[in-house]
């Protein structure tokens, strides 16, 4: 197919048939002062490909390497140790060619598959069913929303103070079609959560609250009160985890009344990878399954007696009339679905809860070290993996200085909330099973010498 195929013709027929009269029409949403106005004027109009290709390279040497430093980002997004061999089994042809099975009954594999990812998601968030994975865990959080307006008929939602402002955000963009109210404010630098302050706001208009577990700064609380209150007054608790290796330490929140628990799966099988492709992850109460966004894959038998998966619920818009979909955004991230639950095999239940006593014991041991460079104070000390240092000057200077240094050193809260400037000094550390004894003393060391 040519890079280029429709004419001007082509192109003015359907614009006129969407109602545009241009191209630039469909970029009104896009801030004007984030849109180009002309070619990017230090590229070359043209050059051959081996330029190209020297051009990137040197491009790409500028980025610092997860692997190649100490690494103590999170916030979201963590690294952890991926086995080589779920890599290896997830390139295998059926698994790596095959998607959405729009015939299931000739995809077998691929429905097993997500039947034990079903399962495992399930026990991990301590839910009664989990569909088949979402798009990540952002929009996940948005479709749990969506579902407790569709519960509840009620259209004003609680979010945390806690909850990741990068879900904040999403959770907005989409509202703003829906008409759904969201009640947030920012964290402040405290060792205490919002719990309290949540139950006191839930009303006869809240559709549901959202809590993540644990939070932006680390903190963990116990969801058990804030889920009787968000029921007694006829609302859902929504629970969020970012991390789930926390959760083979932690209690789960649906072992707490949560009604719906959705998260980001990342964790488990998936690199980093410079921002995607993640996995969200989707659970919540029986008596909720048909308002539950996306896939649902279900074992049965066939007419020999046979074991077999079929599609038990399929309500998005592929497989159903738009106007009744649950849902438009809820893909399924098929590939790293299977890369999650090979993980998730490998390690067990008891190689998963060993996992997580080493994640949070080095994070135990960084945050005492850190906590001693003069200046520094912990401003959590009931955490997993992640916790808040709270620094004498902004951190996202300081955060800047240590990359210089070769040190990916946290995440600022300074640019997760750019407009709280009670938050400019916080710094987000995550400690996993990657970070090594030296590593820690080498961040300690240079945070020293910066802040002296």
């Amino acid at each position: 197919m040519r890079y280029l195929p429709l004419n001007t013709q082509d192109r003015a027929s359907m614009l006129a048939t969407i109602g545009a009269a241009s191209i630039d029409d469909l970029f009104i949403d896009i801030p004007e002062e984030a849109r180009l106005t002309g070619p990017i004027h230090d590229l070359p109009m043209h050059a051959p490909e081996m330029a190209v290709e020297r051009h990137m390279k040197k491009l790409a040497a500028q980025n610092v390497v997860a692997g190649d430093v100490p690494f103590f980002m999170g916030a979201g997004a963590y690294r952890h140790h991926v086995p080589a061999s779920v890599d290896h089994l997830i390139q295998r042809g059926e698994f790596l060619t095959a998607y959405t099975p729009y015939q299931p009954e000739i995809a077998q594999g691929t429905l097993q598959m997500l039947f034990e990812f079903q399962t495992q998601v399930a026990r991990l968030l301590g839910c009664d069913v989990a569909n088949a994975s979402m798009y990540d865990g952002s929009t996940a959080c948005w479709e749990a929303i969506s579902m407790a307006r569709r519960i509840t008929k009620r259209g004003t939602a609680l979010l945390s103070s806690g909850l990741h402002p990068h879900y904040v955000g999403v959770a907005k963009t989409m509202a703003r079609f829906t008409g759904d109210a969201l009640v947030h404010q920012a964290p402040s630098l405290s060792a205490e959560t919002d719990i309290d302050a949540l139950i006191g706001q839930i009303d006869k208009n809240t559709s549901c609250v959202v809590v993540q577990y644990p939070d932006i700064l680390g903190r963990i609380d116990d969801l058990s009160a804030l889920a009787s209150a968000a029921q007694s007054a006829g609302a859902l608790l929504i629970a969020v985890v970012t991390e789930p290796v926390a959760l083979g330490a932690l209690r789960s929140p649906g072992e707490m009344g949560a009604d719906i628990v959705v998260g980001e799966g990342q964790s488990l099988g998936v690199g980093l990878q410079f921002g995607g492709p993640y996995v969200g992850l989707f659970g919540c109460k029986q008596k909720y399954v048909r308002q539950m966004p996306g896939r649902l894959c279900g074992e049965t038998v066939d007419a020999e007696g046979k074991r077999g998966f079929v599609l038990t619920l399929s309500t998005r818009e592929q497989h159903i009339r738009r106007e009744k979909a649950t849902s438009n955004i809820c893909t399924n991230s098929g590939l790293c679905a299977l890369a999650f639950s090979i993980h998730m095999t490998l390690l067990g239940e008891k190689g998963l809860r060993g996992l997580a006593e080493i994640n949070h014991a080095m994070a135990v041991t960084a945050a005492e070290r850190l906590a001693q460079v003069p200046g520094v104070t912990l401003l959590n000390d009931s955490f997993f993996n992640e916790f808040t240092l709270v620094l004498p000057e902004d951190a996202r200077h300081v955060v800047r200085e240590l990359a210089d240094r070769q040190i990916l050193g946290g995440v600022s809260l300074g640019r997760l909330f750019p407009e709280e400037a009670g938050l400019a000094n916080g710094l987000v550390v995550a400690v996993t099973e990657t970070v090594s004894m030296d590593d820690i003393e080498a961040f300690a060391n240079t945070l020293q010498e910066l802040l002296a």
